[in-house]
């Protein structure tokens, strides 16, 4: 009898261990994964009882808010964005229909007011109602509008950062939606083949055409291995990755025999920056395209699925490197399946604009209580050294040349010096362009630096993107910039 018992004491014990095992596990490790899961819309619900706490621009507009309905146990808030589709992609959505995007997202904590657990469930004991947390960002209306007419409902898009600091002035893409219409327009959003919901800014994986020839003259000068008054050959075509690789000619044949290596960025040629590549090697440049923030996800604070990778892709989509079996030469002048993101360029412009030092971009300044009180502060941090003060000075003045008398003419302001890089790179077997051009300003004490592409034109860089760029950067340095 004795031993029964004991038999059936030991299986109630083993049954109380599990139950205590598997109640722990989703209650407290895997808590946060249920609540995470899609399909779990218990935290929405919730939601809909809390004001979230608004989203305002750099000059105080108001970029999400809340309209109230109903009283007591029938109370509700739901989300409005007053400016519409200004800021779609960055401020996102959030709605219990169909989740949330963007800032709405990446920050859903703090403007659902939960951020700090301890202190909401005090709140909840004495009464109190979560209020949500107000989200203070960089973003700059007039300059987002004025990059939303500009590109004039091309796909495209325009990212502006202020390279001092990290913050990001400007993410327009095109085409975009308006969030507001997202409960009732969502499926038809969702299968649009433009893909209005799709952040062209920081998900597209485009080739960036020449504007990589700033990442290979960055190698070139900072490994020692070139200065600016090199001098090289540009004549065409040039056997490179084994195959005949030749100029634009633009200039007559595109054979532009000795030149110096600022003429060749001037000029663009590419059998000179090809070279340069497949002299410096795999490792080398593979070094320098990381340092400047390829191969990883950017460091923005928006969403990771909504962050795009810059890199070489293999044909499974996997990221390639120096190890393997990749034509560097083409890789330095902006072609292979090198694919880029245009936020990933604007950071390129950014670390020689702020003297080769990479500061993390981020899109929210500071995070406020309803109070007023500062609860979370996203000062500048920098990333990384990319490259020696020096080189950043040396390549700031190539590309001076650029717009000087270059490529990127389009590009130039009156009073105001601009280092650029146009881009032109051939799309759909060879009918159209992907248009670049990346740039800061003013030399030598840079507040402003952009990338601007537009997709499938039938211009160039230099007549496409520069133009738009240009006006951006005018409005930009009007502000506060």
């Amino acid at each position: 009898m004795n031993r029964q018992i004991t038999h059936l004491f030991g299986v109630v014990l083993v049954l109380f261990t599990l139950l205590v095992v598997f109640t722990s596990r989703w209650t407290v490790f895997e808590a946060k994964s249920l609540q995470n899961q899609t399909a779990n819309r218990r935290p929405l619900l919730e939601q809909l009882q809390i004001p979230r706490g608004y989203i305002y621009a750099d000059d105080g507009t108001v970029l999400a808010k809340n309209i109230r309905s109903g009283h007591g146990p029938t109370l509700r808030y739901s989300r409005t964005y007053p400016t519409n589709e200004l800021f779609s992609h960055t401020v996102g959505y959030s709605f219990i229909s169909h989740g949330s995007a963007g800032l709405e997202k990446e920050y859903n904590d703090q403007l659902a007011g939960s951020a700090n657990e301890f202190s909401s469930i005090i709140d909840q004991l004495s009464g109190q109602k979560r209020v949500g947390n107000d989200l203070h960002t960089t973003l700059d209306p007039a300059a987002q509008r004025l990059a939303l007419q500009l590109l004039a409902g091309r796909p495209g898009s325009v990212v502006a950062l202020d390279p001092r600091n990290g913050a990001v002035r400007v993410m327009a893409s095109v085409p975009n939606y308006n969030p507001n219409n997202v409960p009732s327009q969502f499926k038809q959003l969702n299968t649009d083949k433009a893909a209005p919901l799709f952040n062209r800014a920081t998900q597209g994986g485009y080739p960036p055409g020449s504007t990589m020839k700033v990442v290979t003259a960055t190698a070139a000068i900072d490994s020692g291995r070139y200065t600016p008054n090199s001098i090289v050959s540009g004549k065409s075509p040039k056997i490179l990755g084994g195959v005949p690789l030749s100029n634009c000619c633009t200039e007559g044949s595109g054979n532009y025999g000795p030149l110096s290596l600022t003429e060749a960025l001037a000029k663009s040629v590419n059998t000179v920056w090809g070279e340069v590549g497949e002299k410096l090697g795999k490792q080398t440049m593979f070094k320098y395209m990381q340092r400047f923030g390829f191969d990883s996800r950017p460091k923005l604070d928006l969403p990771t699925d909504e962050l795009g990778v810059s890199g070489v892709y293999g044909s499974k989509g996997q990221l390639l490197g120096p190890s393997d079996a990749i034509d560097i030469a083409r890789v330095a002048i902006g072609q292979e399946r090198l694919r880029v993101s245009p936020l990933q360029m604007a950071e390129v412009a950014a670390a020689g604009a702020n003297g080769g030092k990479l500061m993390k971009p981020r899109l929210v300044d500071r995070v406020e209580s309803p109070d007023g009180r500062t609860v979370d502060s996203r000062g500048p941090a920098e990333l990384q050294t990319v490259m020696k003060a020096s080189t950043a000075q040396q390549v700031t003045a190539m590309m001076e040349q650029v717009v000087k008398a270059g490529t990127a003419t389009a590009a130039q302001i009156p009073g105001v010096t601009v280092a650029g890089k146009t881009g032109t790179a051939e799309v759909a077997n060879g009918t159209a362009n992907q248009a670049w051009f990346i740039a800061f300003a003013p030399v030598p004490n840079p507040r402003v630096a952009i990338a601007v592409t537009v997709e499938r034109t039938q211009g160039e860089g230099g007549t496409v993107a520069a133009p738009i760029a240009k006006q951006i950067i005018q409005q930009l340095l009007k502000g506060n910039g």
